[in-house]
């Protein structure tokens, strides 16, 4: 008889690991959850790293140096000597001194390659006292993950953390602080920006992913990770580590500065200027500055100084001011950003514009983000819309493309969308198509429209993409379009003398002609 398949859906790699680190509670707070796992997955990446470069070695015919650190270090890896392996910890993850196992194997890596100076813990699982059998648990689990990946780049890390993020913050009811930027959106600016060279910079850098994938896109088209400069920082100290311990295990070289630091009152790379910014900074931040802090800062020299209540503005002009002559820069912001008019707002973006700084504005569909369900989009400034970055760059000086993306997307679970490879490249050649003289770009009802100052500036300076592409063109149902019009507006004065939230079909008509409710 045959054997009955399995109905149970399969858990998810995040989803399995939280159960195991759930099962830790009690000894360890949730909190500290992501801390314990992403140690001993990091643990696991070096050492398949490790693994993998040992074959090689053996298939090469050079047996005798597979003890030699050099030939590690040469292709980025760490050499692991036999008591900090992954096979080694798992020999003994049921015995009682397991966590003092970990610990040695974790402190003896970081003495080993100062580029993990400072990044691992410190006899953190001794310290935690945990269960060992719940302990060796999660190391099955962990043991079950394929961190290399099969080469696709994926920031196992990165996924871990966003997720861990995502339960912390509905098991503590609130949204949280932190957004991991998931993979779809650091791809997109990825390929919006084409960091092929020069000096990368986020300020706000949390564990390293925008850098993982930017230096995965460098690699993927056929470009030397060598030919970048990576600057970042970022203001929590277990965060920070997080990213050392990310990027150290890839072999990507960063100068995160001296500490954790707030980026307005101790910017850690205050005379940089780089090619290229990709950035997710916090949303709708209240009370970044003091009335009397930063008041005089070189960063908002020629704007009015951003308002203390809302940091959206603080962080474009902080971006704008890393700009080398010719730098462009990608970065997410909350919705409000592209029309808020409180505090001043409106005349810096009014200014923005005015210098002609704001190159390309995307509005990007919801439920991307684990942690937020903040609707976002994509800011592309850039201090010089004529520079030659190739022989057929065309001229957009004046001019600013404006791109609606909230119809793209794939719903991936009941909660969580995705935009697709296909998505990211519908979005990508719109705009290298708008840049690029060679190919031919038009503007489409709906979805893109490149509008000039003029035109910005009889909308009030507002950048909400849905003001400018229109409503997209659809096949004639017959009905005219005055009878469409009467039936919607009869419709909407109907809903407010009634004093009710207007229909969803109704606001989505509203927000495609550019008014809100």
């Amino acid at each position: 008889m045959a054997k009955k398949k399995s109905t149970t859906p399969r858990k998810s790699m995040e989803e399995s690991l939280w159960d195991s680190a759930n099962k830790l509670r009690g000894k360890v707070e949730s909190s500290e959850y992501k801390h314990v796992v992403l140690a001993l997955i990091f643990l696991k990446f070096a050492s398949d790293k490790f693994v993998k470069r040992r074959k090689e070695l053996i298939e090469q015919g050079m047996e005798k140096f597979i003890e030699q650190r050099e030939f590690y270090n040469a292709e980025n890896v760490f050499y692991l000597p036999e008591e900090t392996r992954w096979s080694f910890i798992m020999d003994h993850a049921k015995q009682d001194d397991i966590a003092v196992k970990i610990d040695t194997a974790l402190s003896n890596i970081e003495k080993k390659n100062p580029s993990l100076k400072g990044a691992l813990p410190d006899n953190y699982f001794s310290r935690l006292g945990m269960d060992p059998a719940k302990l060796a648990t999660l190391l099955d689990t962990v043991n079950d993950i394929d961190t290399l990946a099969d080469g696709s780049g994926e920031d196992v890390v990165g996924r871990v953390y966003e997720y861990f993020l995502g339960r912390f913050a509905a098991a503590e009811g609130k949204g949280g602080g932190e957004f991991y930027t998931p993979k779809c959106i650091v791809n997109l600016l990825a390929e919006m920006l084409e960091p092929y060279s020069g000096k990368i910079y986020d300020p706000c850098c949390g564990s390293g992913g925008m850098f993982v994938q930017s230096v995965d896109f460098v690699q993927n088209h056929h470009g030397n990770k060598k030919n970048v400069s990576i600057y970042g920082q970022e203001y929590t100290a277990t965060t920070r580590k997080l990213a050392k311990m990310n990027l150290a295990v890839r072999g990507i070289n960063a100068n995160l500065g001296d500490a954790a630091a707030n980026t307005f009152q101790q910017d850690q790379h205050p005379d940089l200027k780089a090619d290229y910014v990709l950035a997710n900074p916090p949303f709708n931040q209240s009370q970044w500055r003091t009335d009397n802090e930063l008041v005089q800062d070189p960063r908002w020299s020629g704007y009015p100084v951003p308002p203390t209540g809302n940091a959206n503005y603080a962080w474009i002009l902080h971006i704008l001011s890393k700009l080398s002559e010719s730098g462009t820069a990608g970065f997410v912001l909350a919705n409000g950003s592209m029309s808020s008019q409180s505090s001043g707002e409106g005349d810096i973006r009014q200014k923005l514009l005015e210098n002609d700084t704001v190159d390309c504005m995307i509005a990007l569909p919801g439920q991307l983000f684990y942690t937020t369900q903040i609707p976002v989009c994509l800011w592309f400034l850039t201090r010089d819309k004529a520079a030659v970055h190739n022989s057929h760059q065309r001229d957009r000086r004046g001019e600013t493309l404006f791109i609606d993306a909230r119809q793209l997307g794939s719903m991936i679970d009941r909660t969580h969308k995705e935009l697709t490879r296909d998505d990211i490249g519908i979005i990508t050649d719109t705009y290298h198509d708008w840049r690029d003289e060679k190919n031919d770009y038009e503007d489409t009802a709906g979805f893109c429209k490149s509008a000039t100052l003029e035109e910005i500036a009889k909308n009030d300076y507002v950048l909400t993409p849905g003001r400018y592409v229109g409503i997209p063109d659809e096949e004639d149902d017959g009905i005219p379009f005055e009878v469409k019009m009467e039936e919607l507006t009869t419709t909407l004065f109907a809903q407010m003398a009634e004093g009710e939230r207007l229909d969803a079909s109704i606001r989505e008509n509203l927000e495609w002609l550019g008014y809100a409710e």
